[in-house]
């Protein structure tokens, strides 16, 4: 269990000034303020890229939030989640989620284990053959998706849930993107990638795969057929080493190689490998490298940069002489400084990967045969960005193959007028394309980053694309832009909506039938944070983490198995209980408990559903503020009488 934190003291060592006048409101113990229920966003779901409602399907998990009659919690939490992320399973994999950074369980022990229930949901939907949702009425426009990756992807299921027909072009023979030829298959199972690529084209997607716009297709010949577009290419180019002699033959970018890897081309890879760069990237390919080991008696077409770059294909044979590779990553910047999920850096360091850092590459050595036998460093020291390089002599470090990993590029043929000038897309707040009405875009084309990031992007997208086709301006994007819990939606679906109103003046709205009263919703606006929950609430409790299998130096070589498993059903919903469920109420009846005045009551059970829980009668309150003070999930705010 990581260290143990005090988790509430409402006066530090030395406070001896009062607190702000508005808050030193009391008279004895009442005030003129009484409590007011506030939905506001957690940290997880305003740190989640592609705007999952995480608290939403993990209160689903554990219990508090009940399924419709006719659901059980499985499938109505992958509802939830799939509303932003259509693909669980593999997010479930491979996010180096950052909504687990912002959780305001760190501030107690841990953080939550959201990765680990997400991967659970998106599992059991695929061995359960759980659907997304049925597509929406024809709107009879068409809009095309030009790539096959995440984001093309997420774009087309949001799409057809609008009821607009979608047809995804993509240059491979297979849908992906970098989840199938980026990332290596023993992180994205080729069966779980499949299975939920299948749920989207099954709401009536069409592909036309082996197609490559501008070549085989022009823009101006989809204009005639489609009505919109969504440009999600992603940056399957790889950055060329910019230092003399990175034009070597055996000098090959990060991307290539994992392309030729993932396709089923590359078989080995060379005795001595260097892997420029320190993010995911670099630790999949010398992972990758490390698995594929090396032939001894390598004929010249064997070569992986041969293969890699499209000239040869490895004889499956050879396999059975492969030895293991020495692999080291050469980046200019500590190790601390990696970009790369820090499991990644751990993973491939228990694997027998050599990681040397504040290196800074000056050249690559060439020998007679214009190959590359060694990348020539200098030792570099960092004072914040600031790099400085030390007074040390340039070395050498010997090897059979250089693998650059230091940035993407995007391939804009035919759409040439799209390109920024750096080989990428910038867009405006609506990820439109600039000076295009039609065209929007999404994914690693705008900035190589997540795969959640692009479904972050594609939702966004997919509602402009949604707004021009029927001939309006993309709306005003909210400040905490995410897929929030709507109040009403849930009353709706419980048959608790309220009655119609007859627009006169009423008095007593708090009794009306026709308001949803009490009630605040300010999660568009507002992250809670883990100064405004009782924190001393919760008790220490481990996390429950996913087995992994330890593969050592010895073990790596032909290992392409999966390397972590998914929790059991048990473990998920108690993994889920650990949720502070922040700015929601998860009906744990502390403030119930604890009010003097009786003031505070749970509502009637044929009444209540989730943010429904608890109701004031404000005829008892005197403002004593205790109900906020043992909130845990900062739900309770003294606002009303203000």
């Amino acid at each position: 269990m990581d260290e143990q934190k005090l988790t509430f003291r409402r006066y530090k060592d030395g406070d001896t000034e009062h607190r702000p006048w508005q808050e030193e409101i009391f008279i004895a113990d009442e005030s003129h303020k009484c409590p007011t229920y506030v939905h506001r966003t957690p940290p997880c779901q305003g740190s989640c890229p592609s705007g999952e409602d995480i608290r939403g399907w993990l209160n689903i998990a554990r219990g508090i939030e009940k399924p419709p009659e006719g659901k059980n919690w499985q499938e109505y939490a992958f509802f939830r989640l799939t509303d932003s992320n259509p693909m669980p399973a593999i997010m479930g994999r491979v996010c180096p989620a950052p909504c687990e950074d912002g959780c305001n369980r760190n501030e107690v022990e841990d953080h939550v284990g959201i990765n680990a229930v997400e991967q659970y949901i998106g599992d059991y939907a695929l061995e359960h053959g759980l659907k997304l949702r049925e597509p929406g009425p024809d709107t009879g426009k068409k809009v095309a998706c030009i790539g096959g990756g995440p984001a093309s992807l997420a774009a087309a299921y949001q799409l057809r849930r609008r009821g607009h027909a979608v047809t995804i072009f993509d240059t491979h023979e297979l849908l992906g993107g970098m989840m199938r030829y980026g990332i290596p298959g023993y992180r994205t199972p080729r069966e779980v990638l499949d299975g939920e690529i299948k749920r989207i084209l099954d709401m009536g997607v069409e592909t036309r795969m082996n197609t490559k716009i501008g070549v085989d297709v022009s823009v101006d010949e989809l204009k005639k057929e489609f009505d919109a577009f969504f440009v999600g290419v992603g940056a399957q180019g790889g950055a060329a080493l910019p230092v003399p002699g990175g034009d070597a033959t055996n000098c090959i970018s990060g991307i290539a190689f994992l392309e030729a890897f993932n396709d089923g081309r590359l078989k080995h890879s060379a005795r001595n490998v260097l892997v420029i760069g320190g993010g995911d990237t670099a630790m999949d390919v010398a992972a990758v490298a490390r698995r594929l080991g090396h032939i001894s008696h390598e004929r010249e077409r064997d070569r992986p940069e041969m293969v890699v770059l499209g000239h040869t294909a490895h004889d499956v044979a050879n396999i059975a002489n492969r030895q293991g590779a020495e692999v080291t990553i050469v980046y200019r910047r500590p190790v601390e400084k990696m970009p790369a999920a820090k499991m990644e850096i751990e993973h491939v360091t228990q694997e027998g990967v050599q990681i040397r850092s504040s290196l800074a590459p000056v050249s690559v050595v060439v020998g007679e045969n214009g190959r590359a036998t060694a990348l020539r460093v200098q030792e570099v020291e960092w004072e914040g960005n600031n790099m400085t390089v030390k007074d040390t002599p340039e070395f050498d470090i010997e090897c059979d193959l250089i693998v650059a990993a230091i940035g993407q590029v995007g391939d804009l043929t035919g759409m040439e007028d799209l390109d920024n000038g750096q080989g990428l897309i910038s867009p405006d707040e609506f990820y439109r394309a600039a000076q295009k009405t039609d065209f929007f875009v999404g994914g690693d084309i705008i900035k190589p980053h997540l795969l959640t990031t692009a479904i972050g992007h594609a939702g966004v997208a997919a509602e402009g694309i949604d707004r021009f086709l029927a001939g309006k301006e993309p709306a005003r994007r909210p400040k905490v832009d995410k897929h929030h819990f709507n109040l009403l939606e849930k009353l709706r679906e419980a048959h608790l909506e309220p009655e119609p109103y007859n627009h006169k003046q009423v008095d007593g709205t708090d009794h009306a039938n026709f308001a949803i009263h009490n009630y605040e919703d300010r999660a568009f606006v507002e992250i809670v944070p883990a100064d405004e929950l009782f924190l001393g609430h919760w008790q220490y409790e481990a996390r429950h983490k996913r087995k992994e299998k330890q593969i050592g130096p010895k073990d790596v070589l032909g290992h392409f198995e999966e390397r972590i498993h998914g929790l059991s059903e048990e473990e998920a919903q108690a993994e889920a209980d650990r949720c502070m469920s922040c700015g929601m109420c998860f009906e744990c009846d502390n403030c119930v408990i604890y009010c003097p005045q009786d003031a505070i009551f749970r509502v009637n059970k044929a009444q209540s559903t989730m943010g429904r829980y608890v109701d004031t009668d404000y005829n008892k309150c005197i403002g004593c503020h205790i109900c906020e003070d043992v909130c845990p999930s900062g739900y309770i705010q003294m606002g009303l009488g203000e």
